[in-house]
């Protein structure tokens, strides 16, 4: 899809046509944000306007409630590669600082809104609230949008056991260990992007060499432990085996991300990478020397490499970049 990423408004130019927008912080991008997005797309050519999706970085709880700052669905550079993947249009990056923090909605919605970009119609979810202390409800906009003439869409919410799904939700569902329900809420698989560095070159060692993540640190990280994996590079979709989580072999004991790649032999390191972890095959396990260790390898990876044959069988090993965030 064809996508304008814009960082801060100064560098945003008001266009010919009209603009329909949508605005929030879309973490995750799930169903709940893809069915907004639909709707903004199918108003958008309703209306001959231009579609705008708003957004913020970093995320307003980092000001607005800097003691309970979450874990990240999807990152900034996240966003910049797979918003296009559900959105065709301009996306506004909007700073957020203490100046945007302290805006009331009315000048958010009469300086930003109206005066700088021009909207027709906005776009947003159930539960949207804008502006400082979130006092601009829909009730509000709605009355904003009759004083400045432009309308308001309300997305009713995407409902998956008869709750809506919501980021936070997502987030608690992932830090209870039950990724897989976080991916059905999400409605695609769960992307982890990063550059590739060195490692300590264990598993070169093992017989297992693996792409090691240096990935940003605002990410929310699957459980720990060993999964089936599909990882682009470039335009390249490869399969193998990952790990995430605290390598008792390594003295550093940080949290990694690496990705053993099959049938692969060829230098990346410095480049970009994106890494999906699909099954959870085991948890981390603490072994008692590396000739324990690479047996348990094998068996992962004989274990994973029948998941992705029995996948491919049933039609589900897809690696779609464009219509889905897998």
């Amino acid at each position: 899809m064809n996508n304008k990423f814009i960082k801060g408004l100064d560098n945003y130019s008001k266009t010919s046509k009209p603009v329909v927008a949508t605005i929030g912080t879309f973490d995750g991008i799930h169903r709940g944000h893809q069915k907004i997005l639909s709707k903004l797309a199918e108003k958008a050519k309703e209306m001959n306007a231009t579609p705008l999706l708003i957004t913020f970085h970093p995320h307003p709880r980092v000001l607005v409630s800097p003691s309970e700052i979450p874990l990240l669905l999807t990152t900034i550079e996240e966003k910049g590669k797979f918003i296009p993947d559900f959105f065709s249009g301009d996306v506004l990056i909007l700073t957020f600082d203490e100046t945007l923090k302290d805006l009331s909605y009315e000048e958010f919605v009469k300086n930003i809104l109206v005066d700088k970009i021009g909207i027709v119609q906005l776009v947003v979810g159930y539960d949207h609230a804008l502006g400082k202390d979130r006092k601009g409800s829909i009730e509000q906009l709605t009355k904003s949008g009759k004083l400045f003439s432009f309308g308001v869409d309300v997305i009713e919410p995407v409902l998956v056991d008869e709750k809506p799904v919501s980021s936070s939700r997502i987030r608690k569902e992932m830090l209870k260990n039950q990724f897989f329900n976080a991916i059905d809420l999400l409605g695609h698989d769960y992307a982890i992007y990063g550059i590739v560095e060195r490692g300590i070159g264990l598993g070169r060692k093992l017989g297992y060499p693996t792409a090691n993540l240096n990935y940003n640190n605002r990410k929310l990280l699957p459980p720990e432990g060993v999964y089936a994996c599909k990882v682009w590079i470039g335009s390249d979709l490869e399969e193998g085996m990952m790990f995430i989580g605290r390598n008792h072999f390594n003295p550093e004991k940080k949290i990694s991300v690496e990705a053993h790649l099959f049938n692969f032999d060829r230098d990346i390191y410095d480049e970009e990478i994106t890494v999906y972890p699909t099954h959870f095959v085991r948890e981390n396990m603490k072994f008692d020397s590396k000739d324990e260790l690479i047996e348990q390898l094998v068996k992962d990876e004989n274990n994973i490499k029948e998941i992705i044959k029995k996948e491919k069988e049933n039609g589900n090993w897809q690696g779609a970049k464009s219509s889905n965030y897998c």
